[in-house]
């Protein structure tokens, strides 16, 4: 019985730190081997079954070879060889092309894209002659091949020269053939554009049109994304989350349909997206497709709008072009009834952790002012919710250090009688009521809230170029006061660690000093190793991890100092 008891102790204990440090290196070098790709894009939609007959439309035909051939331009040049549409409120600003209403030029005005203040803004949508083109297009289907439908070059006449929350933009174009096309457009202030289309028809017959939409990119790199945070294509479809990674998508042409009743579909980046967001009004098809070389497309196609001649129909949609600001996807659920919009952002499996951490950690940062001194507060609040259980499991692991010279004697008085060792180990330890497994704990709780924290400083937009007190300038990043800075010399990116690293590493040999040490020698050994092996692994985490660990031991230490100099032990 003792010695099973003995057997499953040390393998737990072993088991679960060799689980940490494998998930750790699981990450790092998966973040290390893939990193994140660049966007760009083409075009090719899909009538749905009902329409199949249809003939795609021209706007949904652009011209591979021909976007292949063309000398890849800026995107203020793209942007300048069409009539266009100024978009402009306090979060963004682009244009729309007037010729196929497209919405392909973006900036967000509140980041950029490197630390400087002065670096460029972050562009989100680009136009298709540029190298890395990503926009967004919306119109109608039909089965009739006769019927002409606005597309790809489809000038349409404006009415407005501005699209802002003040001013909404209206479009319209006349087919010539009894069926004039009106387009109502509007943004808010922040990433939210409201598409309402509306046909009238004046043909003399019932028109049966179907609404579509679809976003476009293609990608610079075909490498696959992190697999920390997921980048590829993505949407809430029938209240269930769907996450397609690029590489799951091989060959041209193929793709995975849904149906749905609302939701929505987009793409996903580390800190950007956009979306469709179609109305809840009757069935319709989402695609994710790929359409090319490093080409991708998620499109929406609507059910039927019956169009009695005389009548005017329509249907609205939604389209998201912005940062995943956490507070704000938020609003949109309630606001707009958009359903698990928060799931844009990937909060990974500890969903019920890491959100709550990421709003305590905003909350922190409003009161203080600045996002490292939020973490260190929190790392505060996290001992002090933990103490209890903490302390018990100092008070055991104390004990045992204590009792630590009579096993010893014991290890040495029945070093040929494994049995009888084991009794008198357990009967020492149920005189002196020690839990051997006490110790372990901690770390377990501890093993969530690292994975939490280290998603939240992943994902959180707002963590993102946040700076800390001297060289901390991005905590979303590593220490960049590394080895190699401080002295210059090339050292080989795995052993280039920063500052905060290595005094996490120190922290956690202390921290490792006042724990009793394992009665086997080969598992001693594994221990003493891991203060550096965790050094090495969390170099080159997000410093804002380091700093909250790094606190997080030094805590630990002061509360199992005093626990042992209550309880006498050296």
């Amino acid at each position: 019985m003792y010695e099973g008891v003995e057997f499953i102790m040390k393998d737990e204990t072993r088991g679960l730190y060799l689980a940490i440090i494998l998930s750790m290196v699981v990450i790092f070098v998966t973040n290390w081997m893939f990193p994140s790709p660049e966007p760009q894009i083409r075009q090719d939609i899909e009538a749905p079954q009902e329409i199949s007959a249809a003939e795609e439309p021209e706007t949904l035909k652009e011209n591979a070879a021909q976007t292949a051939a063309r000398t890849p331009l800026s995107t203020a040049a793209a942007a300048a060889q069409d009539r266009r549409i100024s978009i402009s409120n306090a979060d963004i600003r682009g244009s729309l092309r007037l010729k196929g209403a497209r919405f392909d030029e973006l900036y967000l005005r509140k980041y950029r894209t490197e630390l400087d203040p002065q670096s460029p803004e972050v562009e989100l949508l680009a136009p298709a002659q540029t190298q890395t083109p990503y926009y967004a297009e919306f119109g109608w289907l039909s089965s009739d091949k006769s019927l002409k439908l606005p597309d790809n070059n489809t000038v349409w006449t404006a009415k407005g020269s501005e699209l802002s929350p003040q001013t909404p933009l209206v479009l319209e174009w006349n087919n010539g053939q009894g069926l004039r096309f009106i387009r109502k457009i509007s943004v808010d202030d922040n990433y939210m554009f409201s598409i309402e289309q509306n046909v009238e028809n004046n043909t003399g017959k019932t028109v049966s049109l179907f609404p579509y939409g679809l976003i476009n990119r293609h990608l610079e790199k075909s490498s696959e994304s992190t697999a920390v945070v997921h980048e590829g294509m993505l949407g809430v479809l029938d209240s269930s989350l769907k996450e397609i990674k690029y590489s799951k998508l091989k060959k041209d042409g193929e793709k995975e349909t849904f149906e749905t009743s609302g939701g929505w579909a987009g793409f996903g980046d580390r800190y950007w997206f956009s979306s469709i967001i179609p109305n809840n009004n009757g069935q319709g098809k989402v695609k994710f497709s790929r359409t090319g070389e490093n080409t991708f497309q998620v499109d929406y196609v609507g059910s039927a709008v019956n169009i009695v001649p005389g009548a005017v129909g329509g249907n609205s949609v939604k389209f998201f072009a912005g940062a995943k600001e956490i507070k704000l996807l938020d609003r949109y659920t309630k606001k707009l009834n958009i359903e698990k919009f928060d799931l844009a952002v990937d909060f990974g499996w500890y969903y019920f952790l890491t959100k709550p951490f990421f709003y305590i950690l905003d909350f922190l940062y409003r009161f203080i002012g600045n996002m490292g001194w939020a973490i260190l507060l929190f790392a505060a609040l996290l001992r002090l919710a933990m103490f209890p259980v903490a302390n018990k499991s100092y008070e055991s692991m104390s004990k045992m250090k204590k009792v630590q010279p009579k096993l010893k004697e014991l290890q040495e008085r029945y070093k040929d009688d494994k049995v009888k060792l084991q009794k008198e180990i357990m009967e020492t330890y149920r005189k002196e009521k020690i839990n051997p497994a006490a110790g372990c704990l901690p770390v377990l709780i501890q093993i969530p809230i690292f994975f939490s924290l280290y998603k939240v400083l992943n994902i959180a937009i707002e963590i993102r170029h946040a700076p800390f007190v001297g060289w901390i300038k991005d905590l979303s990043a590593p220490d960049p006061l590394t080895i190699s800075a401080i002295t210059h010399l090339p050292i080989p990116g795995l052993l280039d660690i920063g500052v905060w690293p290595i005094l996490m590493g120190i922290s956690m040999y202390i921290q490792q000093k006042l724990n009793p040490a394992p009665a086997n020698k080969d598992q001693a050994r594994v221990f003493a190793m891991m203060p550096l092996i965790f050094t090495f692994m969390l170099g080159h985490f997000a410093s804002g991890l380091v700093i909250y660990w790094t606190l997080s031991n030094l805590l630990s230490i002061i509360q199992q100092k005093a626990i042992m100099h209550k309880l006498g032990v050296k």
